[in-house]
């Protein structure tokens, strides 16, 4: 079976990568103590079979699934999990998403099928963050021993396919793993897996993938450019696949420190301006739909209570917020103050319709006076310059699985220059956000998070543009499956891909 993607991962070590390609293999072939159900807010048992949690909050004792191996046939114990740990948070490991483990104490095998993960303080999300990729439990000692080609050249997973090789840039393939029977309960198939042989291959023409997948060069993807899907819907050997739930925002964030985007007025202007239901209908195809807030309404913890109407497309009410701030209309329809353009520079990625947004976006504050330069860089070099302060907006989208992920990301004054790249400092969303991590109770968690959303969205800090949804093109080939929405991972752990025949 083979799978086409437009991209590859830059390695297939959980620790040290944040790519979504590197996600796609690694929940296929490693798996993690435990898994998150399809509505993306209940969490079930992984490689623990179950777990408690001490009433201060700060210790998890997780019980371990005892007929667990790994794919060379090495017995899972507690060791690979404290092993595992233990690696990602040493000071001098480059290890990636070192805050989604919380503010570790130790990490101890109390015997070989119990692990006591004892925390400095509480941290509420520790559950839901443990779901994700870069929890996927490692063999230890193979990593010790590949050191930087470890996730390169090998990787010894517990997972229902093994890792068999990997040409960058070309493909990745997997074996079926034979011994595995441990699959979570909200799959169809526990184990083993019904395909023997997984082929990640890599297109990088959204046209040519097109193409491939109508000719059945390749089986299924969730790359297909929004442009494509009436196209391949209306092949009869192609049918669609949506997860029940999945969180991927685009937005346009506003550097604050910027002279002109320091008045909240010109901010909340540049988002009135954006017709987010144009982009969402005209660029999108109808394959997202329009948002008016920095994350999915459905999330674990949203606010429902938000003021959000600096958020919907009013351009006339934008016009005259920029008159109360003291533009005026100049030459060329470029409003001016003190003898100066209101121009803006924007840092945004190549693609298509990363091009098509950024163009919207450039026509639509155009229209209110506001002259906006466009720049769009590559993946080799957009990173570092959206590391500098050279830009006022810049373009970006995201996945997540609750609000609070996604204020821990990018709204604490510690995460400057970047994730936190509007340069929001503010010390009232830093201590509700740390009182929201060290919730003991739901309840008090949602309290707290929902009040830093309320400031975040009051100050107006982002545009959000679109919630995209997450489509698989599968041939008919295959059985009809529900995918997964976690870290935009549609195929999860590849358990229930069966063929047809």
């Amino acid at each position: 079976m083979t799978a086409l993607r437009t991209s590859d991962a830059d390695r297939y070590d959980p620790q040290r990568t944040t790519t979504l390609a590197a996600a796609e293999v690694l929940y296929m072939v490693g798996e993690t103590l435990v898994t998150l159900d399809r509505d993306l807010k209940t969490v079930r048992p992984g490689l623990a079979e179950r777990w408690e949690v001490s009433p201060d909050g700060r210790t998890y004792t997780f019980h371990l699934r005892r007929d667990v191996s790994f794919c060379d046939g090495k017995r899972f114990t507690a060791a690979a999990v404290v092993g595992t740990v233990e690696r990602w948070l040493n000071p001098d490991f480059a290890g990636v998403s070192k805050w989604k483990a919380g503010k570790v104490e130790s990490i101890k095998a109390l015997d070989d099928y119990t692990v006591e993960y004892r925390l400095k303080e509480p941290y509420s999300e520790l559950l839901y963050q443990m779901t994700q990729f870069n929890f996927v439990i490692i063999d230890p000692e193979q990593a010790a021993a590949l050191k930087d080609n470890f996730g390169i050249s090998a990787f010894n997973g517990t997972g229902p396919f093994c890792f068999r090789s990997w040409k960058p840039r070309t493909e990745t393939v997997l074996t079926r793993h034979d011994a595995y029977r441990w699959g979570p309960a909200f799959m169809e198939n526990a184990g083993p897996a019904g395909v023997a042989r997984f082929v990640w291959k890599i297109v990088p023409e959204a046209a040519t993938l097109v193409a491939a997948l109508q000719t059945g060069e390749g089986d299924l993807s969730y790359s297909v450019p929004a442009w494509a899907v009436a196209e391949v819907q209306a092949n009869p050997k192609i049918r669609l696949l949506n997860p029940d739930l999945a969180f991927r925002t685009h937005y346009v964030g506003m550097k604050i420190t910027r002279p002109h985007l320091a008045d909240k007025r010109i901010r909340e202007a540049i988002s009135l301006a954006i017709d987010e239901g144009a982009i969402a209908d005209a660029i999108f195809f109808g394959e997202a739909e329009a948002a008016n807030a920095y994350f999915s309404k459905a999330t674990l913890d949203f606010n429902p209570g938000m003021k959000l109407g600096a958020f919907r497309y009013d351009p006339v009410r934008a016009k005259a917020l920029l008159d109360e701030a003291g533009w005026v209309a100049g030459p060329k329809g470029v409003r001016m103050k003190d003898g100066k353009p209101l121009s803006l520079n924007f840092y945004g990625f190549t693609g298509d319709a990363n091009r098509q947004m950024a163009e919207a976006i450039q026509g639509d504050l155009r229209k209110i006076g506001i002259d906006l330069k466009v720049e769009l860089y590559d993946a080799t070099i957009v990173w570092g310059k959206l590391r500098t302060q050279d830009f006022d907006l810049y373009q970006m989208n995201y996945p997540y699985l609750s609000a609070g992920e996604a204020m821990n990301l990018y709204f604490l004054s510690s995460n400057m220059p970047t994730p936190n790249r509007m340069n929001w400092n503010d010390p009232d969303t830093d201590r509700l956000i740390e009182e929201g991590n060290r919730a003991t109770s739901p309840e008090a968690r949602y309290s707290a998070f929902a009040q830093a959303e309320a400031i975040v969205h009051e100050a107006v800090l982002w545009k959000p543009l679109v919630n995209e949804k997450l489509t698989v093109v599968s041939r008919t080939t295959l059985k009809p499956f529900k995918p997964h929405g976690i870290s935009g991972a549609a195929l999860y752990n590849g358990l229930d891909l069966m063929p047809a025949k």
